[in-house]
């Protein structure tokens, strides 16, 4: 049995980060604190639904959370609940239960990263502002070390924004620093293969949902026509893996998934998805949704689970100016984990 509590926590962005979507200038997360009575061991983890992206973004939500809490402790186990619909309370659960079971280093999972052995890339990302600002903060990602960076596209004007790629081309090319985009599901999909064809000479190594989801027939036909890799984002959230998800996967045949465990119903959920991405021959890697530190911290842990080489999009943490402590490290492009 379990009992728990609940602390919410207001994050703040220490500059507005802006996607096509919405403009965040504060998070608000949930800390859950579950205490096993039989042990009294305790452990942390985070619910927070993302604002305008999350199927679980709802005005109720706190008090959903302290339903669905009271449920668990009575129940004891995740699987035993009905939590399709709010993602981001089983990655809660499921975080307070793995941390429950850390060592005294704050270990959720023994690996070479959390040994402190090995670091773990992570790719420079830069939000939507005008052209100018984006290219020196790309620069400026550069300069600190990160040789993958990720911009945010589709909120200004599409020349506009191949005139800034264009430039960070002209000073870096594709030897000495890779470029990723995500697009957040902002091009028409009527359009979308010629602006991605435009694209193509900047030499991008993918774009993240170009168009908007629920367009299997276009977005199907963007993958197997784009000269550039293609990777499903916002698609994989609301899916059920199991019912959907190996559907999608068959008839959509994307290059990449990108995965936000907070989004898709906590880590078991996306080794899920792994696996049937495997089987057909998609790669991944992993992305935050704007987590504090104690959900990231369990997302980078649980990466570290796997073989990655792929530079994951984990490098958000300093984005906030309160945010919590971690043993998380980011230096010159790469994520450590203090021991």
């Amino acid at each position: 049995m379990y009992t728990y509590s609940l602390q919410k926590h207001v994050l703040q962005f220490i500059k507005p980060a802006k996607t096509s979507r919405n403009i965040f200038t504060e998070r608000k997360i949930y800390l859950i604190t579950l205490v096993d009575t039989k042990t009294g061991k305790q452990g942390v983890g985070e619910a927070a639904p993302l604002l305008l992206l999350s199927v679980d973004d709802v005005a109720d939500y706190e008090q959903v959370l302290n339903d669905k809490l009271t449920e668990f402790c009575q129940v004891s186990k995740l699987d035993e609940m009905d939590l399709v619909d709010f993602p981001s309370i089983r990655f809660g659960i499921e975080t307070a239960l793995l941390s429950m079971q850390a060592d005294d280093a704050g270990r959720l999972y023994n690996t070479a990263f959390t040994r402190g052995e090995v670091a773990m890339p992570v790719n420079g990302l830069v939000w939507m502002n005008d052209a100018e600002k984006m290219y020196e903060e790309a620069i400026a990602k550069i300069n600190a070390g990160f040789d993958v960076i990720k911009c945010k596209i589709g909120a200004l004007d599409f020349d506009e924004e191949c005139r800034l790629l264009e430039k960070i081309r002209k000073d870096y090319s594709a030897f000495k620093i890779t470029l990723r985009v995500d697009a957040n599901g902002a091009f028409k999909a009527n359009e979308a293969l010629e602006q991605i064809n435009e694209l193509k000479r900047f030499e991008l190594h993918s774009i993240e949902q170009p168009i908007a989801v629920n367009q299997w027939d276009d977005m199907a036909k963007i993958c197997v026509e784009s000269p550039i890799d293609i990777a499903l984002d916002e698609e994989l959230i609301g899916v059920d893996v199991h019912t959907r998800g190996v559907g999608l996967l068959t008839y959509i045949k994307p290059q990449y998934l990108i995965l936000k465990p907070n989004l898709i119903g906590g880590v078991s959920l996306a080794d899920e998805w792994i696996a049937q991405a495997q089987r057909i021959g998609i790669e991944w890697w992993a992305t935050s949704a704007l987590e504090s530190n104690v959900g990231l911290n369990a997302i980078a842990q649980w990466v570290s689970t796997y073989n990655v080489t792929k530079h994951q999009g984990l490098g958000t943490g300093g984005l906030f100016s309160n945010n919590v402590a971690t043993k998380l490290m980011l230096k010159d492009g790469m994520m450590r984990y203090e021991t």
